[in-house]
């Protein structure tokens, strides 16, 4: 079966540092296994707005590295309405047990829930906590 694996903000930062065998699980599951990859826009976001407040020569390469990569997303789903609804659902959830995250991470949880995407992250303590979601660890 194919997986379309969305990527958090801390993944797509190990695969530009090169850090914690991402790029070689990256390369496992989606060249190798001919899944899919998709970048949330808060994500999206998350990750030019680091790049852009960091104005230096080695980031300036990871930024060219990370538009090339993000260019070749081969499936970005946009976020429908939808996303925005289940994103209201999951925070009234945690709320009412008093396990708020933060907004962008409920986002990119619900981004995933409603186009059936599996997160890649390394913040299992947050996403956790949202039922529903399918999440990877690839940094275990």
């Amino acid at each position: 079966m194919k997986i379309t694996f969305a990527l958090d903000t801390n993944t797509i930062s190990y695969l530009l540092w090169g850090e914690g065998g991402v790029g070689m699980r990256f390369r496992s599951e989606i060249m190798t296994k001919n899944n899919a990859y998709a970048i949330p826009h808060i994500v999206l976001y998350e990750v030019k707005r680091w790049l852009n407040d960091k104005p230096s020569k080695k980031v300036l390469g990871f930024t060219e590295v990370f538009d090339a990569f993000y260019e070749a997303v081969k499936k970005t789903a946009h976020m429908c309405p939808n996303t925005w609804l289940e994103a209201a659902e999951i925070y009234i959830k945690l709320k009412q047990r008093g396990l708020l995250i933060k907004d962008a991470d409920i986002l990119i949880a619900a981004y995933c829930i409603v186009n059936g995407y599996t997160l890649v992250t390394r913040n299992r303590r947050d996403f956790e906590r949202i039922e529903g979601l399918s999440f990877v660890d690839w940094f275990a």
